[in-house]
């Protein structure tokens, strides 16, 4: 459990440092272009269904092997601007690895937050685990 709450705070982290994600796909036609986070807007919706959470830690499989990928790369780099280069790059792939299991960015980033902080998700998910 707490490898997965390290990993989820690092693809936090890393997903979070680029804003590239809200950029790569533009908004439909009546919905705010920015990014939304309802864990911090202090909305969160914490009632996901078992599908949901199920997608979230497949998801995060995906995420584990991108950043297990990068990690070394990154901090071994020549330079910061490499670094930052590798960090991108590394940032789209984990936004691919969430999209294939076909659960959107804030869903995850909002399940992931209360994994963090809800005992009752944390719990849910890693029953399903």
């Amino acid at each position: 459990m707490n490898k997965l709450l390290v990993s989820i705070t690092a693809s936090l982290a890393l997903l979070a440092s680029a804003p590239i994600v809200a950029q790569q796909s533009p908004a439909p036609a009546g919905e705010s272009s920015g990014y939304s986070n309802p864990a911090a807007a202090g909305t969160q919706n914490t009632d996901y269904s078992d599908a949901e959470l199920k997608q979230f830690i497949e998801a995060q499989a995906g995420v584990m092997e991108v950043r297990e990928q990068y990690i070394e790369k990154i901090e071994s780099a020549d330079s910061q601007q490499e670094a930052q280069e590798l960090q991108m790059k590394a940032n789209d792939e984990m936004v691919t690895a969430i999209e294939e299991v076909g659960i959107d960015i804030p869903t995850y980033n909002a399940i992931a937050t209360a994994y963090s902080s809800e005992p009752k998700v944390r719990n849910r998910v890693d029953a399903l685990m």
